[in-house]
């Protein structure tokens, strides 16, 4: 399993509650650009729209640009390949107040390319400063105990 693509943001803006992983449908040109980690997840989210779940607003740009379709949009929606269960899982989560449901990374399992999404509560501002606070504590207690 190697990671493609992460988005180092969830982590920071999001307090993440649970994890899945999802299939992508992707043209060719995409899982090549994938491979060669063109693209990013900033700004994307997960969307349900009649039964069936898609990613918004995620950047993979063609591979090579003069080879792909005039009409090739890179942000366009890619459809989420999930098990009935787990949509009826994410329907019910998603009608819940104050959740979202975000892309962390895209990473390959063989020649498959897999989207890890979490159901996730956004942070305050507050939430913030105390993740930044601890980073720079553990920060400087691995700084002390490389030292001596």
């Amino acid at each position: 399993m190697e990671r493609i693509l992460y988005n180092r943001k969830s982590g920071f803006n999001y307090e993440i509650i649970e994890k899945l992983t999802a299939g992508v449908e992707l043209f060719g040109f995409e899982v090549k650009s994938l491979k060669n980690k063109h693209g990013s997840l900033e700004g994307s989210y997960v969307i349900i729209d009649n039964n069936e779940v898609f990613l918004i607003n995620a950047h993979i740009p063609a591979y090579q640009p003069m080879n792909t379709p005039k009409d090739y949009d890179p942000y366009r929606r890619r459809k989420l390949l999930l098990h009935k269960e787990e949509i009826r899982k994410l329907i019910g989560i998603n009608e819940q107040k104050g959740l979202t449901i975000v892309p962390i990374s895209i990473y390959n399992v063989g020649k498959k390319l897999k989207v890890e999404i979490a159901v996730s509560r956004g942070k305050k501002k507050y939430d913030k400063r105390e993740t930044i606070k601890k980073r720079d504590n553990d920060r400087d207690i691995r700084r002390t105990l490389t030292i001596k």
